[in-house]
């Protein structure tokens, strides 16, 4: 990563800084950091959910159903990207073209990403202490209150964690998209595929600017996780 780092301003910091805001480049960050903002939000709802399920309640399939969540870990990005595009591409056998779209990148990438949310969230889950709900549910109440009063505080730092590693993922990430995103500057060009371009026209300074702008992304992403992390471990010890 220092080296990395030498490498991108290697022309000044004016040039790192006029490479990082050249428009093409620009442009991408910001549809990076728009469409992982999205996919974040969209995981922590639909992970959370997901982790409810699997440990709330008891369904057929359930242990084949917790096994797929981990999918995405085991499955090669760019063959999910193929799979993408086999479902949502021209050819769609359910007619749902979202190919060189931003709702394609969108889907790919909270594809690969939802595992985050819900492994982060289902051991906190186990956990949550059922008594203290039915306390609630015996003086009256209701199943939304009892979740925002007493559920969701304790979940709350689970699923900033994994929504904040969900986004951390999604703006580095490169073979989901790769096929369904289109790669169409200004539009659905993800980072990732701006510096593999530069890399491949023999701008390397270009490159190496783009990725130091997603590791300072990555890494104030993680600084917030870790000082969300930390406060909620010292409101818990003030608590016991």
């Amino acid at each position: 990563m220092a080296a990395l780092t030498v490498k991108s301003v290697s022309g000044g910091l004016g040039g790192f800084w006029e490479a990082v805001t050249a428009p093409a480049a620009l442009g991408s960050l910001l549809v990076t950091i728009g469409v992982s903002v999205v996919v974040a939000l969209i995981n922590v709802v639909m992970g959370t959910l997901v982790a409810w399920v699997l440990v709330r309640d008891d369904f057929p399939g359930k242990g084949f159903v917790n096994a797929v969540i981990d999918l995405p870990f085991a499955l090669p990005t760019i063959v999910a990207s193929i799979v993408m595009l086999g479902l949502y591409g021209p050819a769609s056998p359910i007619d749902l073209d979202l190919s060189a779209t931003k709702p394609g990148l969108i889907v790919a990438l909270t594809f690969v990403t939802l595992p985050f949310v819900v492994r982060s969230v289902q051991p906190v889950l186990i956990e949550v202490d059922r008594e203290v709900e039915e306390a609630a549910a015996s003086l009256g109440a209701s199943n939304v209150t009892i979740f925002r009063r007493v559920v969701l505080p304790t979940l709350l730092p689970a699923v900033l964690s994994g929504g904040g590693l969900a986004f951390a993922r999604a703006i580095g990430e490169y073979g989901s998209v790769v096929l369904i995103g289109g790669n169409i500057p200004k539009d659905t060009q993800m980072a990732s595929q701006y510096i593999q371009q530069q890399i491949e026209i023999d701008r390397p300074v270009n490159a190496a600017a783009v990725s130091v702008a997603l590791l300072l992304v990555s890494f104030a992403t993680l600084f917030v996780l870790r000082v969300v992390a930390a406060r909620s471990a010292a409101r818990e010890e003030r608590a016991a």
